[in-house]
């Protein structure tokens, strides 16, 4: 099979993982329930696109993807973020560290696709999302 490209757009992918974690925001009043401790089960979602797909037709296989998980299970899951992170451990923080982390990490290996978003939910209701530029 031959690349295939189009003229009229880009090809994503995307893929979620979850982990465990607490974190407290302690910069918030006190009266705010987000500065007590507290946890969530996260799921930080990856996109990644390009303009063209390769030879089995993909942007890439998903199993490219998988060190973001190995990173995600050893790194936060079953932790306390305050601990693991030097920056306040909020959503948009964590997409953006996840993000500058896979672009280092990952992006090198998946044969010209690029990182697009990192998305990390708290609950199936509120997720942020750091989008590269």
């Amino acid at each position: 099979m031959t690349q295939v490209s189009t003229e009229h757009g880009n090809f994503r992918i995307s893929r979620s993982f979850n982990f465990c974690a607490s974190h407290q925001l302690s910069s918030l009043p006190v009266e705010h329930k987000c500065s007590r401790l507290h946890g969530h089960n996260y799921t930080v979602t990856v996109a990644v696109g390009g303009a063209t797909l390769d030879e089995h037709g993909f942007v890439t296989d998903f199993a490219n993807l998988a060190p973001l998980d190995e990173y995600l299970r050893t790194r936060f899951d079953h932790r306390h973020l305050n601990d693991v992170v030097d920056f306040a451990p909020t959503s948009e923080l964590l997409a953006h560290h996840l993000g500058c982390w896979f672009i280092a990490e990952v992006e090198p290996n998946l044969g010209g696709a690029r990182l697009v978003s990192m998305t990390v939910s708290e609950t199936s209701h509120s997720a942020a999302c750091w989008e590269r530029s």
